[in-house]
C-alpha cells in the first residue's frame, strides 16, 4: 500500500540527508569507546549494567508506544500494525539514553536499581513530555540524579588495571574530590595525571574513567559535525579555569590563597566532568539553538560545575545539566536568534525634503516562518 500522506511545512525547506536515527547512529558509534573501555577496566559488572540499561529503555519506550497506539485494543488485533509501525518510527534515542545512563553509573550499581532508573528515563522524563525532541531536561542525567537520590549511589570501586604511576597512593575511595583541595583533604592522597588520563587504577564510572576513549568520541562527532568542535573546549578551558581558582581558597586555612595551575588538568580528567562536555551538555533537544545562547550556556555550566564541586567535594555534573537544561528556554526567549535571511537595513537619514511619512523608508524582510519584521526609523 502506497503512502500518499502529504507533509506541509514552513519554509525554508532545506533537503539534508541526515535524520535523527543516522546522528543517533553516529553518537552510538562515538559512545563504543566508553562502553569497551568501561568492560576492560570493570569486567563483566560493567557489562551486565550496560546490557540491562540499553534493554530497558528500549522496552520501556516501546510498551509507552504500544499502550498509546492502542495495541492492546480489540483484543490486540491491531498489535502487528503497532510494531511495525514501532520499527518504522525506532530512531535509535532510547538506546543512546540506556548507554549513556550505564556509562555514568559505577559498576557496583544493582541491575534493579538501572532498571528503576532506565524506566524513570524513558517513561517519565523523555515519553511523557512527547517523546523525542520534546523533553525539558536530559533524561540519562535526569535518571542518574533520581537514583543518586532513591539508591544513595556514592561509592565507586578502582578499576581492574592498576596504577601506572604513583604518587604517595592511589585514590580510590568513595567519589569524593577532597584530594583535589589539598588543605581541605589529604595532600598524600593523590592520583596521577598519566593514571586520570588513562584510568587506570582510577575509581570512577563505567565510562567517565578513560578519558581516551572519551576523546576519540568527541573527535568522531566533532569530524561528522554531530557536535560544534568549539562546544566541549569552551566549557573545559572555563571550568578547569575556575576549579583552580577555587581551589585555592583551599590553602586560606593554611596561610593565604595559593593559585597552583598544576591542578589544571587533574580537575580536568576527575570525575565526570569530560564526558558530560561532549555527551550530555551538547544534547540537542536540551541546549540553546542560537549561537549566543550556546556560548552563555557553556560559561554558565563550567563556573556552576566548578563552584559546586568546590562547595561539596562531589561530583555534581548530572546535577548542573539539570539545572541548565531548565533554564535553556529563558536563554532561547531572550538571545534571539537572527532570522534566515534577515539583513539589518541601513537607516537612512531624513533631511529637509525628505518626505515626514517614515513609512515611505520601511522594509519588510520575511523570515524563515514568512512573518514580517518591520524596522522604523528611530528604532
Amino acid at each position: 500500500m502506497t503512502d500518499n500522506t502529504i507533509v506541509v511545512s514552513t519554509p525554508p525547506h532545506v533537503k539534508s540527508k541526515r535524520t535523527t536515527r543516522s546522528i543517533m547512529l553516529d553518537v552510538l558509534i562515538a559512545l563504543a569507546p566508553c562502553a569497551i573501555a568501561g568492560i576492560v577496566f570493570f569486567g563483566w559488572q560493567a557489562l551486565v549494567v550496560e546490557l540491562v540499561a540499553v534493554a530497558a529503555c528500549v522496552a520501556t519506550e516501546f510498551v509507552y508506544f504500544f499502550i498509546l497506539n492502542k495495541g492492546f485494543s480489540k483484543k490486540c488485533k491491531d498489535a502487528g500494525t503497532v510494531c511495525r509501525r514501532f520499527i518504522k518510527q525506532f530512531d535509535f534515542t532510547s538506546v543512546i539514553t540506556g548507554l549513556i545512563l550505564a556509562l555514568i553509573l559505577p559498576s557496583t550499581v544493582k541491575w534493579y536499581e538501572v532498571l528503576i532508573g532506565s524506566i524513570f528515563a524513558i517513561a517519565v522524563v523523555k515519553m511523557l513530555f512527547g517523546g523525542t525532541g520534546k523533553n525539558l531536561v536530559n533524561p540519562a542525567a535526569a535518571a542518574r540524579v533520581f537514583m543518586f537520590i532513591s539508591f544513595a549511589i556514592t561509592t565507586y570501586t578502582a578499576a581492574n588495571i592498576p596504577a601506572l604511576k604513583f604518587e604517595s597512593g592511589v585514590f580510590t575511595d568513595a567519589t569524593n574530590l577532597s584530594w583535589l583541595f589539598p588543605a581541605e583533604g589529604n595532600p598524600s592522597t593523590k592520583i596521577s595525571v598519566l593514571d586520570l588520563f588513562l584510568g587506570t587504577g582510577v575509581a570512577g564510572c563505567i565510562g567517565e574513567t578513560c578519558k581516551v576513549a572519551i576523546l576519540f568520541g568527541y573527535i568522531y562527532l566533532s569530524v561528522r559535525k554531530v557536535i560544534k568542535w568549539w562546544q566541549p573546549l569552551a566549557f573545559i578551558a572555563l571550568f578547569g579555569f575556575t576549579a583552580v581558582l577555587t581551589s585555592g581558597f583551599a590553602f586560606i586555612a593554611t596561610g593565604g590563597y595559593i593559585f597552583d595551575i598544576e591542578l589544571f588538568l587533574p580537575h580536568i580528567f576527575s570525575g565526570g566532568v569530560l564526558f558530560g562536555a561532549v555527551f550530555m551538555f551538547t544534547d540537542y533537544t536540551t541546549s540553546p539553538k542560537g549561537i549566543y545562547g550556546q556560548i552563555l550556556y557553556y560559561l554558565l555550566a563550567a563556573v556552576l560545575v566548578a563552584v559546586l564541586r568546590y562547595l561539596t567535594k562531589l561530583e555534581v555534573t548530572s546535577f548542573v545539566i539539570l539545572i541548565m537544561n531548565i533554564i535553556v528556554p529563558l536563554i532561547d526567549k531572550y538571545l534571539i536568534r537572527k532570522p534566515f535571511g534577515y539583513k539589518r537595513v541601513k537607516k537612512i537619514k531624513q533631511n529637509d525634503t525628505a518626505p515626514a511619512n517614515a513609512a515611505a523608508n520601511l522594509i519588510e524582510p520575511v523570515d524563515a516562518n514568512g512573518a514580517a519584521y518591520v524596522e522604523k526609523e528611530g528604532e
